[in-house]
């Protein structure tokens, strides 16, 4: 005979088959599991954003998923509510996976979401505009320490990032071709290296005003570690502060200093404020405008064909030199 009753056996049975594991500790041993497989930076940016959703949710478990998913769409826009439930699918999938939980709640769901996609603006600035924004950058007396980091941004169309991250091992001797290889970004005022948003290092020559700029700027006796775009305290470049302080403005202590860009829109010199990234958007338009393949454009700023072909204007073909504009 048993010792035990019917009923405390049954019991016993239902809870060993499928433990009541709140959402955020299911994400967090997901999150535990994937550490070896993404980037730092994936972690600390998409990772810990699903958790704060998670953790700002009123329910926390799977029984409850057609509830957070409401909850999401109500508080939320659609593209994060899709993302955010992906995220979770992708964590349930791995769960049952590992025998945690017998069933994916979240399966199918983020597929029925649907997401209004909007055309990225592309919006590049004149040729008038851009050399206004780097002789406004050249004349100040402080930022134009960041005068040659403003013009490399146009001559190239790198991302940000890129041109942090860029050490003089990075350039040939005679600084006639780049090597992008590296990307500096930085999350909660911790600056990270990392390899480029494609995980592929790319090749770009450079034109002779390119080279003249590399050139000037390049020490004596430059050390292979050295940054070409140092900060104003010899550091990696925080694009955010950059932005923030240099390009647009923001508030010091309670007062507003205004950026370089921001003043020339008042002076009249450039038509409309456009962010700092639109420098890439500027060199992609100028080399298709200047007969630059799409193709070899899209290798030159680490981008893929189709991306170019679909936000661009078209271009008629050329050899790989990157032409004076």
């Amino acid at each position: 005979m048993n010792a035990y009753p019917a009923n405390y056996r049954q019991k016993k049975h239902l809870t060993l088959i499928e433990p009541q594991l709140r959402l955020i500790e299911l994400w967090e041993k997901y999150t535990e599991h994937r550490k070896p497989l993404v980037a730092e930076t994936t972690l600390k940016l998409n990772y810990k954003k699903i958790a704060n959703h998670i953790k700002k949710l009123p329910f926390q478990y799977l029984s409850d998923a057609s509830e957070i998913r409401e909850h999401l769409l109500q508080h939320n826009s659609a593209y994060t509510a899709k993302r955010v439930i992906t995220q979770l699918n992708a964590c349930c999938n791995w769960a049952c996976e590992s025998s945690f939980i017998s069933v994916n709640p979240f399966e199918g769901m983020a597929g029925k979401i649907e997401v209004i996609k909007e055309e990225k603006n592309i919006d590049p600035f004149t040729k008038a505009e851009r050399d206004a924004i780097i002789q406004g950058f050249e004349r100040h007396p402080t930022y134009s320490h960041y005068a040659s980091f403003v013009r490399f941004l146009f001559a190239t169309g790198c991302r940000t990032s890129e041109a942090v991250a860029l050490q003089w091992k990075h350039l040939n001797k005679d600084c006639s071709v780049i090597t992008f290889s590296e990307a500096v970004v930085c999350i909660s005022s911790q600056k990270i290296r990392k390899n480029t948003k494609t995980n592929k290092s790319r090749k770009f020559p450079c034109n002779p005003s390119l080279h003249n700029l590399l050139l000037s700027i390049k020490p004596a006796n430059a050390d292979d570690e050295s940054l070409v775009f140092p900060s104003l305290k010899g550091k990696e470049i925080n694009a955010h502060t950059f932005n923030a302080m240099c390009w647009k403005g923001a508030k010091v202590h309670g007062k507003y200093r205004e950026g370089i860009v921001t003043g020339l829109v008042k002076e009249g010199k450039v038509e409309r404020y456009r962010p700092q990234y639109n420098t890439r958007h500027t060199f992609i338009t100028f080399a298709l405008e200047h007969g630059l393949d799409a193709k070899d454009v899209a290798r030159l700023v680490g981008n893929t064909p189709e991306i170019i072909y679909k936000h661009y204007a078209g271009s008629n073909i050329s050899k790989l030199q990157i032409p004076e504009f």
